[in-house]
């Protein structure tokens, strides 16, 4: 089973990160926290890998009703985007929404997932237009 939805980019890395910003909060998605985790095991184990930042992102109204359904849900919920450096290009990923139904068996999920889907779908679809664009 995919868990990701991804798109590459051809774009630098700290435009890949301002677009994927600026495309998750259209789609009423909030920025709650950054980790750099390039600096971080630079910091921490003088570690050297590719630029690589998780955006902690949240929907609020989809948020509270996932978490109106089950309480756990928490631990499911498609907060991370990922912006890496993918060899020569940049990769933006989700987690796939889906996965909250998938492992939890809970239709009542259903309905959250698919709007959640739609709108990082629409997210994603406008990071690839505005490459296109520019």
């Amino acid at each position: 089973m995919r868990y990701d939805r991804t798109v590459h980019l051809d774009t630098d890395f700290a435009t890949a990160v301002a677009r994927t910003r600026d495309a998750l909060a259209a789609q009423g998605f909030g920025i709650l926290t950054e980790i750099d985790v390039t600096a971080t095991l630079k910091a921490k184990l003088d570690h050297d890998m590719e630029d690589y930042v998780i955006l902690g992102a949240c929907n609020p109204g989809l948020a509270h009703r996932a978490l109106d359904t089950d309480r756990g849900i928490g631990l499911l919920l498609p907060c991370n985007v990922v912006v890496r450096r993918d060899g020569d290009r940049t990769a933006v990923q989700v987690l796939d929404p889906g996965t909250m139904v998938a492992l939890t068996e809970l239709d009542a999920l259903r309905p959250v997932a698919e709007e959640a889907t739609s709108r990082l779908d629409a997210a994603l679809a406008a990071l690839t237009a505005a490459e296109a664009e520019s």
